[in-house]
């Protein structure tokens, strides 16, 4: 299930986390002086990438999923965010492009899947410094809309609220309505479009919504 397995590091990265101050330049880590920083991922950070997922997810599924999203053509354009403790790689995120079908909208979408963050560096506010980071670039970049299949209890400490209220229905049907949610970019965006998402090739399969 894509909620779980795939999006919702928050279940392994700390659903009841604090929150990291954020900048520029990174997060401070709540318990220490250390400086996290964030940056997007080049090419050469694939290898650092699959490490964290792995570490965080116990297993190579989600590896698997994040390297077959970025080399994906219709998940693009894409944004990969890759955090450092001390240059060590701790945390990664990534957002992929969404289209909305059934209506004549077209302004920018992305999807958050999946959010990682190694079992050490969990319940340190890093999963939701990398959310706000991501969010920000977004902005910048003209998106209009972030949509996640995530922990009800988590990802609306970061403005996240329930997609369907605003009548914004997800690829295929998922077990909790109230799991399935969009964070609006700008305020009057909720307010003019509806419809089905529509996801990258690789993230369009039932069982990874079911």
């Amino acid at each position: 299930m894509l909620r779980h397995d795939v999006v919702d590091a928050a279940l392994t990265d700390a659903a009841l986390a604090s929150v990291g101050q954020t900048s520029e330049m990174g997060t401070m880590d709540s318990h220490s002086d250390r400086l996290v920083s964030i940056d997007e991922a080049s090419t050469s950070d694939l290898d650092d990438v699959l490490l964290i997922e792995r570490a965080a997810f116990g297993s190579d599924t989600e590896a698997g999923l994040v390297e077959a999203l970025l080399d994906d053509p219709s998940a693009r354009p894409q944004l990969s965010l890759v955090a450092r403790d001390g240059g060590r790689p701790v945390g990664h995120i990534l957002f992929t492009s969404v289209t909305l079908t059934g209506t004549h909208y077209g302004s920018p979408m992305a999807i958050l899947a999946p959010l990682a963050v190694v079992p050490d560096a969990q319940r340190l506010g890093i999963g939701g410094a990398l959310i706000e980071k991501g969010v920000e670039m977004l902005r910048h970049r003209g998106v209009d809309l972030v949509f996640v299949l995530g922990h009800p209890d988590y990802y609306p400490r970061h403005g996240f609220e329930p997609a369907g209220r605003h009548g914004l229905e997800p690829p295929f049907p998922v077990r909790l309505d109230d799991a399935w949610m969009v964070r609006a970019l700008r305020p009057e965006v909720l307010d003019s479009c509806c419809g089905r998402i529509k996801c990258a090739d690789v993230l369009s399969k039932p069982e990874y919504w079911s």
